[in-house]
């Protein structure tokens, strides 16, 4: 037999159920506000580890009777300002950026599908297939590059009608990670 409170348990938890809801929104959008939008975009894995870690601290403070909701919002404010102190160094020198932040990888280059770095990166070639097919792209030739994001997505740059190559600013920054080209599959 379950336990009644599993249902409803009073009138009073109830309310400061909502009160504690309302003081945790109320400090995410002032904190988000302050910090900026980084703070829960999903723009790296840090990102992501931040806005979980965000979600999880809102849902403790705010259900747990055994979690005080000031001790829920300090910890969310002090995540925020580690974020933004992460975020400021990385920005600012490329050492610590070098340490702390993957490198996007390159899983296909001018057609030809780098199975070293598909490996490297636990990426099947039906996942880089439904890459492709996701951007309407059904022949490999007709991506210049596909590169895996340091927020774990895969970006298509498709290749350009001309037939010149497809390498440029945007992906200066990508890693073959010095895989030799296999040819296409």
């Amino acid at each position: 037999m379950q336990d009644p409170q599993t249902w409803f348990n009073s009138w009073e938890r109830l309310g400061l159920v909502a009160l504690a809801a309302i003081a945790t929104y109320l400090t995410i959008i002032v904190v988000v506000r302050i910090s900026g939008k980084r703070t829960t975009a999903n723009l790296n894995s840090f990102d992501w580890l931040i806005t979980v870690t965000i979600g999880s601290l809102a849902s403790s403070g705010i259900l747990l009777s055994d979690v005080a909701v000031t001790d829920a919002l300090a910890a969310i404010i002090v995540l925020a300002l580690c974020q933004f102190v992460l975020t400021w160094t990385v920005r600012k020198s490329d050492r610590f950026a070098a340490m702390v932040k993957a490198e996007p990888l390159l899983l296909l280059h001018r057609g030809h599908i780098i199975e070293r770095n598909l490996s490297r990166a636990r990426i099947s070639v039906a996942e880089l297939r439904a890459c492709l097919r996701r951007e309407g792209i059904a022949d490999p030739a007709q991506a210049a590059w596909v590169v895996l994001e340091t927020n774990g997505q895969m970006t298509v740059i498709e290749a350009p009608m001309d037939g010149r190559p497809a390498d440029h600013w945007a992906t200066s920054d990508v890693k073959s990670r010095d895989a030799v080209l296999e040819g296409p599959t």
